[in-house]
């Protein structure tokens, strides 16, 4: 039996021999070891703040971004993630939107005496800039038009590991200092895999030098109980940029969203 849910966030699962169940952000039960999630942070945020550099010339880009996701648990589970995201990547500044389903456009939330309990964080765009040294994160809810204010001492809460240059290049560009340059086919002129392996989990980036973003990324373990992979299309940076369209919209704390 093969089953496939959808959640308003735009993140499609399906499982094997297993009930439907919800799920966001890929956050699975599976446990894997601390190096596992070390080298599989090349292809998803980490939980562990970076220190983050002043962002280095680098092209303003769109991209087009999928994630997918599968681990198998000990008991014999496979489950699988998928979503995609938009991205504008421009100097100081980027900007990501989930791609959601048509249905969550009508999706309503909760409302008690005006105040909105609850924070659907992985539906809602996020604007990550960079000045004075640090990242400063907002997150953006077109719906209720308001732009919600996110501190620092939150960023783990929504998602968001407190690295600039996770959110600029998807990676942290030093990491490629210890990979390896394969002979591994490329599909794209300027762009070329480098890899790194320990302990039985391997690493593995495709990474465009000339644009200066990675072009997939994949991560797992040769046990085959979990692997990650990030495809990345990139297109030069020609959208507006949509943080400068906030006008009129409400400002927002974290803090109005807990009970």
């Amino acid at each position: 039996m093969d089953s496939r849910v959808r959640g308003n966030d735009g993140v499609a699962v399906s499982g094997y021999y297993y009930s439907v169940f919800a799920i966001a952000k890929m956050n699975f039960p599976m446990k894997i070891s601390r190096l596992s999630l070390r080298l599989a942070a090349v292809c998803v945020a980490g939980t562990v703040h970076a220190v983050t550099a002043t962002p280095a010339a680098a092209p303003d880009l769109d991209l087009a971004i999928t994630y997918y996701s599968k681990t198998v648990t000990p008991d014999g589970v496979t489950r699988e993630s998928r979503y995609q995201e938009t991205m504008l990547r421009r100097t100081g500044h980027v900007w990501n939107a989930r791609v959601l389903p048509a249905r969550a456009a009508q999706h309503e939330h909760g409302h008690e005496g005006g105040h909105r309990h609850g924070l659907d964080h992985g539906a809602m765009s996020r604007h990550v800039s960079y000045a004075n040294g640090a990242p400063r994160l907002q997150l953006v809810d077109a719906g209720q038009r308001a732009v919600i204010a996110i501190p620092a001492t939150e960023f783990n809460n929504v998602d968001f590991d407190g690295s600039w240059e996770r959110a600029f290049y998807l990676l942290e560009p030093r990491l490629l200092k210890t990979m390896t340059v394969t002979n591994r086919a490329s599909p794209a002129a300027g762009a070329r895999w480098r890899e790194r392996e320990e302990h039985g989990v391997y690493q593995r980036v495709l990474w465009d030098e000339q644009r200066q973003i990675p072009l997939a990324m994949e991560s797992g373990d040769r046990a085959g109980t979990f692997y990650r992979r990030v495809d990345v299309i990139a297109r030069a940076g020609v959208a507006a940029a949509p943080w400068n369209n906030l006008q009129g919209y409400a400002q927002r704390e974290y803090a109005d969203f807990l009970d």
